[in-house]
């Protein structure tokens, strides 16, 4: 069978309506605009089922929502602010800016799938754009934040009528997304379910495993969701926040920090005092002056340095919350107690640790859920190119040193960065496999 005719069969297996379409439903102002959403959010056939936004579009947000996590308002509130953004931004962008290609998995040779090029080049140019909206950076960015957040990136799949281009991807609020704890495994039941804020029977969308591709970062085995970083540093940001907060009004002046004392006088001197203050001298720089037979003295409450501000105490925060994302505090901002030898190897520690697992999680899902399941091509991975290795120069060497040993041929390694095969069979021989000498230099 072709693989055609396959896409065919999974085309009239997988047709199914969405919710919201049974005759004789009155259809009021959010369904006309949801109508128009699901119209222009189609793809050669394929029409997305779950809502892009449905706390927007919702006429109104029950008060106890079901949602997946107990706090996602408040994660996506410290998501905005400074500290976490930049730990956030650290890891998301370099995965999506990050070089990548469709190959054939282990196990699979090129003489076993023979339109195996022609179907790589049809996955590569859906994945550049896997919707009329959307390129393949923006939807691994969405996914990825989620991720991060709460630990619940989410992307529906969908399958078209165009065998040159076969499905469709679009960004799912994860925060909107619930599990089927009940789920047995099978294709026909349904794993999640996107909870709309709406009422009756457009409150719930079912999708099946096959149709929806949820990342949990960190998962665990007494929950069917995943731990995000940011959720694992709430209270730190929390303090970090408050701690901020306190520095800036203090910095400010906005908290008096000294007081005047003047003994043996009467309440009325007391209120005299306070308006001339008031009217007079605050918020005017002139210079008062005072008398009275004692001099008022002046009651500092703080030693009027920067200890006050307890930045020491924000930056073991910022450290905490580093921590908590893997990545060192010098990306975070805190560039004391580090030279150039311990900057790159903090950074290379940041990449093998934490942006390189990640962006393998990534690929592992759109191997699995999007070319296994939903396609049925089991024969081709999603792979980044720069996770190997992060030096140029150094993957330049080991590659060279694998040919010119004859563990890697001319094609393999072309492969590897993401290039076509040589149409030349001698690219594959043995003789190919190690580079020509240098020439030597004429005398």
């Amino acid at each position: 069978m072709s693989w055609k005719a396959s896409l065919q069969n999974i085309w009239r297996g997988g047709a199914g309506k969405g919710p919201g379409t049974e005759p004789g439903t009155k259809p009021d102002k959010v369904a006309v605009v949801a109508a128009a959403q699901a119209e222009g959010a189609s793809v050669d056939g394929a029409k997305r089922r779950t809502l892009p936004m449905p706390s927007i579009l919702g006429p109104l947000r029950p008060p106890h929502a079901l949602l997946p996590k107990a706090t996602p308002a408040n994660l996506r509130r410290f998501a905005e602010t400074p500290l976490p953004r930049r730990a956030i931004n650290i890891i998301k962008d370099r995965i999506a800016s990050m070089d990548w290609q469709i190959r054939l998995r282990r196990g699979f040779t090129m003489a076993q799938v023979p339109d195996a090029v022609e179907r790589m080049e049809i996955l590569r140019r859906t994945l550049e754009q896997p919707n009329h909206g959307d390129s393949l950076r923006t939807v691994m960015e969405q996914a990825l934040e989620d991720a991060l957040v709460g630990g619940f990136g989410s992307i529906e799949m969908e399958l078209t009528h165009d065998p040159q281009r076969p499905f469709a991807l679009w960004p799912v609020d994860g925060a909107t997304i619930q599990i089927n704890v009940n789920w047995d495994g099978s294709r026909t039941m349904e794993r999640y379910s996107q909870y709309t804020n709406r009422v009756g029977p457009e409150a719930r969308i079912p999708l099946r495993d096959d149709e929806l591709m949820y990342i949990r970062i960190n998962p665990r085995s007494h929950t069917p969701f995943g731990l995000g970083p940011l959720e694992a540093a709430f209270e730190t940001v929390n303090n970090f926040l408050a701690a901020h907060r306190y520095a800036g009004r203090l910095a400010s002046n906005s908290v008096v920090q000294f007081a005047l004392w003047m003994n043996e006088t009467t309440p009325e001197h007391h209120e005299r005092m306070i308006a001339w203050w008031q009217d007079e001298i605050e918020g005017t720089g002139r210079v008062p002056l005072l008398s009275s037979q004692e001099k008022p003295e002046v009651l500092k409450f703080t030693g009027g340095t920067d200890a006050e501000l307890r930045l020491e105490w924000q930056k073991f925060l910022v450290r905490m919350v580093g921590n908590a994302f893997g990545v060192p505090p010098l990306m975070l901002g805190l560039e004391s107690d580090v030279n150039r030898n311990t900057a790159k190897d903090l950074s290379d520690e940041a990449f093998r640790s934490t942006i390189a697992p990640t962006a393998r999680l990534l690929a592992d899902h759109f191997t699995r859920d999007l070319f296994h399941k939903r396609l049925g091509w089991p024969e081709f991975e999603f792979v980044f190119n720069e996770l190997d290795a992060r030096d140029e120069m150094q993957e330049v060497q080991i590659q060279t040193a694998l040919l010119a040993a004859g563990v890697l041929t001319v094609n393999e390694v072309r492969a590897a960065r993401g290039m076509r095969p040589l149409e030349d069979a001698g690219a594959d021989s043995p003789q190919a496999k190690s580079p020509a000498p240098p020439m030597q230099a004429e005398e």
